[in-house]
């Protein structure tokens, strides 16, 4: 290995399928060999056998169904509230004086922190849910955008204005082709995020999702099932960072270039 040097597509999956190999290889030797007790950890096997039971008897996939249903609409909703004051943060320099000081403030407040306050304004169905993944990714978003959007060559903005361009040109025809990329990277990684406030909100007051079958399972010391729960959120993650990513290849082919 040497420094930045790249690695071909089969080495790169040849590595990621190795260290998932290498990190079974020392669950199964930890639990199969009785280093820790199956009470606090279970084998490789038996969260195979607990999954299934899962989504054969327990209808899980409805459970599966109603996390995606959350994560999706939440941050829907916040994507498009966040990526227009975005990109007005990143253009009108008096837009971002007034409102960055308070998007800077409350993207460091834990969505978790508003679930009691969300539950005396909502309830506990799918509203509370849904505005748990708003809070928490939409300042995210807004900042993140805006930095973007603010770091456009200056010199494509000064072409434009050469060549007659209004203001609203300049945003339409100039800011936004140049940061679409960038913000739609920014869409994808916050997505992520999106998926650990889904099972924090699942956690309380919730009868359906992944978060709900990890608290029954916690309840019953069935480390098997709250294990195949984690692996599935991981699994659909990667899915929806991979499609993600494609889909932003596809529509920024420029990027890759």
């Amino acid at each position: 290995m040497r420094p930045l040097d790249p690695v071909t597509s089969k080495q790169r999956v040849a590595y990621g399928f190795a260290f998932f190999v290498l990190f079974v290889a020392l669950w199964s030797w930890a639990t199969l060999g009785g280093h820790v007790s199956k009470t606090f950890l279970a084998n490789p096997l038996t969260m195979v056998q607990e999954g299934y039971d899962l989504l054969a008897r327990q209808g899980f996939l409805y459970d599966i169904g109603m996390t995606i249903w959350r994560v999706v609409g939440g941050f829907a909703l916040a994507a498009i509230i966040a990526v227009p004051l975005g990109v007005l943060m990143g253009a009108y320099k008096p837009v971002e004086a007034f409102l960055e000081p308070f998007v800077s403030f409350a993207r460091y407040l834990p969505a978790s922190a508003f679930i009691p306050l969300l539950i005396l304004w909502a309830g506990i169905g799918e509203l509370q849910k849904l505005l748990v993944i708003f809070i928490g990714s939409v300042f995210q978003v807004i900042l993140m955008v805006a930095v973007t959007v603010g770091a456009t060559r200056r010199d494509l903005v000064e072409a434009a204005y050469t060549l007659g361009a209004s203001d609203r040109g300049i945003i339409r025809r100039v800011l936004l082709p140049s940061s679409a990329p960038e913000i739609a990277e920014i869409l994808r990684l916050v997505l992520g995020w999106a998926w650990t406030y889904v099972i924090v909100a699942e956690l309380i007051g919730s009868s359906s999702g992944i978060g709900h079958m990890i608290t029954d399972s916690q309840a019953l010391l069935n480390t098997g099932q709250i294990i195949f729960g984690i692996i599935v959120i991981g699994l659909i993650g990667l899915l929806s960072d991979l499609l993600f990513k494609a889909f932003n290849a596809w529509l920024f082919p420029w990027r890759l270039a």
